[in-house]
Parts: C-alpha cells; structure tokens; sequence
C-alpha cells in the first residue's frame, strides 16, 4: 500500500513516470521560452510504459491525504510562490529595499521589503531593474509581496530632511526618478501586474494606477493620501487619476468639471477604499482589476493573471499626448470650492493651500479651456507642485507630525 512505500517508489513499480507526472503542476503551467510564444510548452504525448491518468490522479489523492493526516488538517496547495522560488535560490537581484524574485513560468517579482515597505531609493532602483529584466529574460513582471501591507507610501523622512536643508534639486530629483519607474512600469515591454494588500498609500497606489492589470486582495486599503500631510501626488498619482476621469468625455465643448471634481475630492480629502471593491469605484484599480478573496493566494493568482495576458498577447500602450484639460476656467472653478469650503470653516488655512495646489495640477494649469496636453506636462505640474509645498512651514510641521505620532495634523 501507499501507507508501507513512498510516492516514488510507487511510481516505479508501476513502470516510471515522467517529472510531469511526479510534480503535475508544472504540466498545467508550462513555461515560456520568450515573450513572443504567448503560450505554454504543450504537455508530453503518451509515452508507452506510462502510469495511466487514471492512477496518476490516486497516487495523487492518497499522497495528499497521508499529509492531511499527518498535519492533522486538510490538504493545502502550495500557494506561498515567493518563500518557495527563495528557498530554490531564485532571487535574480537585490538591494535593501526590494529583491527581483524568479518564481517560474517566465514571471519575475519586484518584491518590496523595506520598513512598512516605503519606497525609497532603492525600492525605484529595483523596480527600474525589474523593468529592463524582465523586457530582457522574462515575459511578464508581478509587483507585489507576501506581507502585509503592499506599502505605506513614500519615505517621508527623506524628503522632510531635504527640504528642512533647503536640497530642493535634490527633492527634484528624487521625484522625476519616481515618475520615471511608474512610467517605465506603465509604458514596459512585458505586461505589469500589481497585487495590492493591506494598506496601499501614497506611491504604493501610485504603483498600482500605473500596472497593466491589478490583482488586489480583498482587504486592500487604498488611497492618494499626500494631501493629509501638506502634499500632493507627484509620481503620476494626479496625471493617471486626471487622465482616466477624462477618458470618456465627449468632444468638445464639452465641460469637464463634473468628470475633474471627482477626482479633486478624492485626492484632496485623503480618500483611502475600504476594500478592494470600494477602490475600484473610487477609480484606484481600473475596471479590469481583479480581487483575491483569500490573502495567501494573491501572489499565485497575480503570477496566473500575468501569464494570461502574454497569452492574449500583451501590447504595451502608446504614451497619450492628449489629455483635454480644462485651464484658467477650470481651476477657477474648483479654487471657489475650495474658497467656500474654508469660508464654511470645513477646511483649515493649509488646507486650502494644498486644495489651491492640486486645483492648478487637476486644470492643467493657466491654458484654454479643452487645451490638449501630453502626459509629461501634467507630470511637471506635479512636481512642481510637490516643491511648492515642500518649502511651506505648515507642511514640514504636518510630515514631522505624521511621522512622530502616524496620525495627521490640521494645522
């Protein structure tokens, strides 16, 4: 019985039985040898002396209830990709910030592992790393991890250093690099998937609004939250939200508010979704995002969803360069909104501040209503923007705050 012998030895008793056989997941996967095969290997023919499908499948079941008993519970599939491709030694790269991981099937992860997995430096290293990787030796890129919380968001404490310096090209520079590693994840040559969980602040959601797809977990806490710390989004955050919002607009003359003030108050209040299905409406995971019930499994299934899309035969988009923004009129627009909410005392002083900030980037800055803009430009105003308020008291007294007690300040 299988009780008195082992797996193998069973096997060969039987006659010999292909490595498929022995591992039958890898016959469902397959792997890709390049990018452009869009398909998986195609599993062996019937070979003569092989152990029938049949057997193979009660082999399989008898194994796997001899471990339910032995662990006293029932069978688990092995979904923990990351722990096992490390355990095989299949990191590609690392740093401190992040790792480049090789979990199979032509699918390499930029896995984050800093502190609260805030994105520094050496996480925007890795990711531009994982980027040129994988367009070179792989055909798709997963942007996630197994802790949990995807990430917190921007190192704070970097940029409140510099800016109480008075380093603002060094702030400058930090910014275009982020802005550089969310385009380059966008614009990739291999599809992007991101699997959000936990919370997903800041850059980390900036992250997920520049993947191909998203895979989130169920309990995922998303949001823009810059503006509760006297900031704005700066590494596309403002540009894709914008560029989504008016995406569907009619032609002009067309008015824009309606589609624009959305997006203005969701930003501006620091709103974070209650859940995967609360980000999708609030425009964080794109119609096509997908949800994992179960936490353990999103790395598995965002592996799965990127090689669906090689399959589909991924394209990578083509950079717009005409977004409709809606200029001096529009910014007019929302800064009276603004105006009257602090009249109204619902806003303090800052708020204001940074409300009249994000109404310039939202608009498109001082242009003619339905001027036509590139992504570049908008991210511009983004940084210029962010420096702005860099260099406001108020703010640095929010980010020094933020980061002594993790609560926000209304200054």
């Amino acid at each position: 019985t299988l009780e008195a012998v082992g797996f193998r030895e069973v096997v060969e008793a039987a006659g010999g039985v292909s490595e498929t056989l022995v591992r039958p997941e890898s016959a469902a996967r397959g792997r890709f040898s390049d990018a452009g095969t869009h398909g998986a290997v195609a599993p062996d023919a019937e070979a003569p002396g092989r152990v029938p499908d049949s057997v193979a499948r009660r082999l399989r079941a008898e194994v796997r209830a001899k471990e339910a008993r032995a662990e006293g519970g029932g069978y688990r599939t092995s979904i923990a990709i990351l722990k096992a491709a490390k355990d095989r030694q299949k990191v590609v790269r690392r740093n401190a910030g992040a790792s480049l991981v090789d979990v199979g099937d032509g699918v390499l992860v930029v896995e984050f592992h800093s502190k609260m997995n805030a994105i520094g430096g050496d996480t925007v290293e890795m990711i531009n790393a994982g980027v040129k990787e994988a367009a070179t030796n792989f055909a798709a890129l997963v942007v996630g991890n197994d802790a949990p919380d995807f990430s917190a968001g921007a190192n704070l404490m970097l940029v409140l250093l510099e800016a109480l310096e008075g380093n603002w090209d060094e702030i400058d520079l930090m910014i275009r690099a982020f802005q550089q590693s969310t385009q380059g994840l966008r614009y990739a040559e291999v599809p992007v998937i991101v699997a959000p969980a936990g919370r997903t602040l800041g850059g980390g959601c900036e992250i997920v609004l520049h993947a191909d797809r998203v895979q989130a977990a169920a309990e995922s806490y998303v949001g823009l939250v810059e503006a509760g710390v006297g900031l704005l989004p700066a590494g596309g955050g403002c540009k894709e939200m914008l560029a989504r919002a008016v995406d569907g607009v009619p032609a002009p003359p067309a008015d824009l508010l309606p589609f624009v003030q959305r997006v203005f108050e969701t930003i501006g209040f620091a709103r974070v979704s209650a859940s995967a299905a609360d980000a999708r409406r609030l425009g964080f995971l794109g119609d096509a995002g997908r949800v994992t019930m179960n936490r353990d499994r999103l790395m598995a299934d965002a592996k799965a969803f990127a090689i669906e899309r090689v399959r589909e035969g991924y394209r990578r988009p083509v950079p717009r360069t005409a977004i409709p923004v809606g200029g001096d009129s529009l910014q007019a627009a929302l800064k009276l909104g603004v105006h009257l909410a602090w009249r109204a005392g619902r806003i303090t002083d800052h708020d204001a501040v940074v409300g009249r900030a994000l109404a310039r980037v939202l608009a498109g800055g001082s242009l003619p209503h339905q001027t036509m803009v590139s992504e570049q430009y908008l991210l511009d105003l983004e940084r210029e923007g962010f420096l702005k308020l860099c260099g406001e008291r108020k703010t640095l007294e929010r980010i020094q705050h933020t980061l002594k007690t993790g609560k926000p300040l209304r200054n």
